[in-house]
């Protein structure tokens, strides 16, 4: 019997092998990934620094520990250069490995800012458990660090560093941090707060170059002012990892786009994660990928399902200043009513009929979110 295979061992490959095997505990099962098969919460990695935490502190089941309580076989260190669709095939280091069906759980890669200089290669980004021990490695007898981006993670690492002792510079060509997500009283809050405990705000700039200036970097940033710093954090976003799916003529758009049932347009192979476009958007959040973990592990067990998401708060590791967002829909009419208080910022965003389309709330006034989030009317 073909098994099924997943291609990625992140949190949406895991958490769907898990899901499955309440259903099928017996049809064989494959998972194939780059890195080294271990198991570890993604979330951990933008606010472990405070803690102390190593790479290895933070690796919570080894790929054979992960291999028997799935009962799979974890494929570590290999690279999938296609798939063949059509043959119901997929080349692994060289060789012609078959699926009865095919999971797409590739996630995301950190985008890279066009960079000038002579350290552009020194730019460094954190998006699996390699990449943080690499920036904990860097971090080590050094002070300063210059984040690019100042969005969800890199405001998460932000307030991190400072708690870890670390010297802060987020450099962002907005005008406040987190501008995607919340409205600007609810960035100013944060902004603030963060702004207090020791992170220097640069927005409106982008930083262009960076240079060796001794044992520091020096970034030069748009408006031709400079700074120097010891390590410099990408942080400005991610795009989802279709490359693969594309060249085997899957349609792609932002991701690899997919129906209710997580199917892509090829026949028995299905994308999850930060790599799928589900319902026209890319969620790179881990409630969305759990609720599409649970629906397709249904759908491969031959179960009628379909992905509905419910009201999906987005809780931000900002301890200087707790935030919950529930964005409104892209491009849905209404407006924000804001109310600031000591207490904190709660932001309702209502459309023409006053139904409540989205919220933020900051500080205190999270302990609203529930029942925030019960009235919520999802577009």
């Amino acid at each position: 019997m073909s098994p099924l295979i997943i291609i990625g061992s992140g949190l949406a490959g895991f958490s769907l092998a898990r899901e499955w095997r309440k259903l099928d505990s017996t049809t064989p099962l494959r998972i194939f990934t780059s890195d080294d098969g271990g198991f570890y919460s993604k979330p951990m990695l933008s606010n472990a620094i405070a803690g102390g935490k190593s790479a290895a502190q933070l690796a919570m089941k080894t790929a054979q520990q992960m291999a028997l309580e799935l009962n799979a076989e974890i494929n570590s260190h290999t690279e999938i250069s296609a798939i063949h669709p059509e043959r119901h095939c997929i080349t692994v280091n060289g060789q012609e490995v078959t699926y009865s069906r095919l999971v797409l759980a590739q996630g995301a890669d950190p985008i890279r800012p066009p960079m000038q200089g002579d350290s552009a290669d020194d730019l460094l980004s954190v998006n699996n458990l390699d990449d943080y021990a690499r920036f904990r490695a860097a971090l080590e007898g050094n002070k300063r660090v210059a984040i690019l981006g100042g969005g969800l993670i890199g405001c998460e690492f932000a307030n991190d560093l400072l708690a870890g002792g670390f010297s802060v510079d987020v450099i962002d060509p907005g005008t406040h941090p987190l501008a995607a997500l919340l409205p600007v009283e609810a960035s100013l809050k944060l902004q603030d707060a963060l702004g207090q405990q020791g992170v220097n705000w640069h927005f409106g700039v982008k930083a262009e170059a960076v240079e060796r200036a001794g044992d520091a970097l020096r970034l030069t940033l748009s408006d031709d002012s400079s700074l120097d710093a010891d390590v410099v954090l990408s942080a400005i976003g991610l795009r989802s990892r279709t490359a693969l799916a594309a060249a085997a003529g899957i349609t792609v758009k932002r991701g690899i786009v997919v129906d209710d049932q997580l199917k892509t347009s090829a026949p028995d192979v299905f994308a999850i994660g930060d790599c799928a476009e589900a319902q026209g958007k890319v969620l790179l959040y881990i409630m969305p990928l759990m609720q599409q973990a649970r629906t397709l592990a249904k759908v491969l067990a031959g179960t009628e399902a379909e992905l509905i998401y419910p009201v999906m708060p987005v809780v931000i590791k900002t301890p200087a200043c707790p935030i919950t967002v529930c964005p409104p829909a892209l491009g849905a009419e209404g407006e924000w009513k804001v109310e600031s208080t000591p207490l904190g910022v709660r932001a309702l965003f209502f459309d023409s009929t006053e139904q409540l389309l989205g919220f933020a709330l900051t500080e205190q006034a999270t302990a609203e979110k529930t029942t925030l989030a019960q009235q919520l009317v999802q577009s």
